[in-house]
């Protein structure tokens, strides 16, 4: 079976890799120690078809150490211990070099088998994974490693690989290609920073090229291309940093008032189909973020959600959008925000006492109690339904958590608390 195309042509050298500059160009930190031959323990970190697995076969290519390849998704411990035999046989005399793909599957017993090794030298460990390393990997493995990040590849940065595809799969079919203007642009853009995902798609694009005539080459269409690369550039793993980089995206746009930008990354999480994410970060931002500023915009998102959870995708976007620009264009305030949190964080610190006695639920008072009565004061026995009493707790007396927004509604609520006050103080 033929592998892949992206695995066939895979490139051999630095100078074929795409992308990655901040890395692999001349002076940058790894290619200065990948061109020392003297390789330490390395974690590569970033999304698929980056050159993670590319950049760590080239390395392995340079030294004298015996490659061996495990996947964190199958591999075992007894595949570990059968690695670890070969050190210091003749089938390893200068040491192995692991290359440990997805290393994020690999449970901690599993990770903790390999300390010993990696640290005298005798396994050198290149690991990749497309999760954050500080959350999912080992930290003893993690302090004797380096971790570099990859990043999408530019859409520019791709083209020479999808070029460079194009001309194999013509030397491997043995025919030519008439590529339509724009093919390549789209595909490059289309599979978002994924080089492989951008030469796969390639390879369908010639393979499913109808046959010419003799004579002729083969058509690769734009519309072809947009039909085999739609949504290939939906990243979106619901338990990795993605998901949480676009929700973070998006509600932070709202908070921002940009509704280009709050457009844009509901789209992409609606084009996910993560609709309970959408409408779960839009009801918080509505509350959070224009809260007091709008108090009206919060039934107004929660009856926009649920239209759009009753309809569903795809038409489920249209409320959505309308309740996400609303609130890009509402007024902001996060002073209910503020509010409850310092609350909060006073009751997780202890500060709380005792509720007054004129506020708890009237019951009996037994003999010890010399002063008997509740002595609530009702306020709607008095002027404005208003009368000044302590309601917090004595050792909170005075304390303030919330503070007036500076926006047009709550300080109308504060001309208007402020004069009741004034007119009772007066008294």
């Amino acid at each position: 079976m033929s592998s892949p195309l992206a695995d066939r042509i895979r490139p051999l050298s630095l100078e074929e890799a795409v992308g990655q500059k901040h890395l692999l160009s001349r002076g940058a930190p790894l290619r200065n120690i990948i061109e020392t031959g003297i390789i330490p323990n390395l974690i590569f970190y970033g999304p698929s078809g980056t050159g993670k697995t590319t950049v760590a076969n080239i390395i392995a290519a340079s030294t004298n150490k015996k490659l061996c390849k495990l996947n964190g998704t199958n591999a075992s411990i007894s595949d570990i211990r059968n690695i670890v035999a070969q050190i210091d046989t003749v089938a390893a005399p200068n040491g192995i070099l692991l290359y440990l793909d997805e290393i994020q599957y690999f449970n901690k017993k599993q990770q903790q088998s390999l300390l010993e090794y990696i640290e005298n030298g005798s396994i050198t460990l290149i690991a990749s994974t497309t999760e954050n390393p500080y959350f999912y990997i080992y930290s003893a493995v993690l302090s004797r490693s380096t971790v570099f990040e990859f990043k999408p590849v530019a859409p520019e940065e791709v083209i020479p690989a999808i070029e460079r595809a194009f001309r194999f799969m013509a030397e491997d079919m043995k025919c030519g290609f008439d590529i339509e203007e724009g093919v390549i642009k789209h595909i490059a853009y289309a599979c978002g920073g994924d080089v492989r995902k951008s030469i796969n798609t390639v390879e369908l694009l010639c393979l499913s090229s109808v046959m010419p005539r003799d004579g002729e080459k083969r058509k690769i269409t734009l519309e072809n291309a947009k039909q085999l690369s739609q949504k290939t550039s939906l990243k979106y793993d619901k338990d990795g940093d993605e998901h949480y980089d676009l929700l973070s995206a998006f509600q932070k746009s709202m908070r921002g008032s940009d509704p280009d930008a709050a457009v844009h990354y509901l789209g992409r999480i609606l084009g996910a189909g993560d609709l309970p994410s959408a409408c779960r970060r839009l009801m918080v931002c509505a509350c959070e973020d224009v809260g007091l500023a709008y108090p009206m915009i919060i039934p107004i998102v929660k009856a926009a959600v649920d239209i759009a959870l009753q309809v569903g995708l795809p038409e489920a976007r249209i409320p959505l959008a309308d309740a996400v620009i609303l609130v890009c264009n509402s007024p902001k305030s996060n002073s209910a925000y503020n509010a409850v949190n310092d609350a909060m964080a006073d009751i997780e610190k202890g500060n709380y006492g005792p509720i007054p006695r004129q506020l708890q639920n009237m019951h009996y008072d037994g003999d010890d109690v010399k002063n008997k009565g509740q002595f609530y004061l009702y306020p709607h026995s008095y002027g404005n339904h208003w009368i000044r009493q302590q309601y917090l707790p004595d050792i909170l007396k005075n304390t303030r958590y919330y503070v007036y927004g500076d926006n047009k509604n709550e300080q109308a609520a504060k001309e208007y608390w402020d004069k009741i006050k004034r007119k009772e103080d007066k008294k």
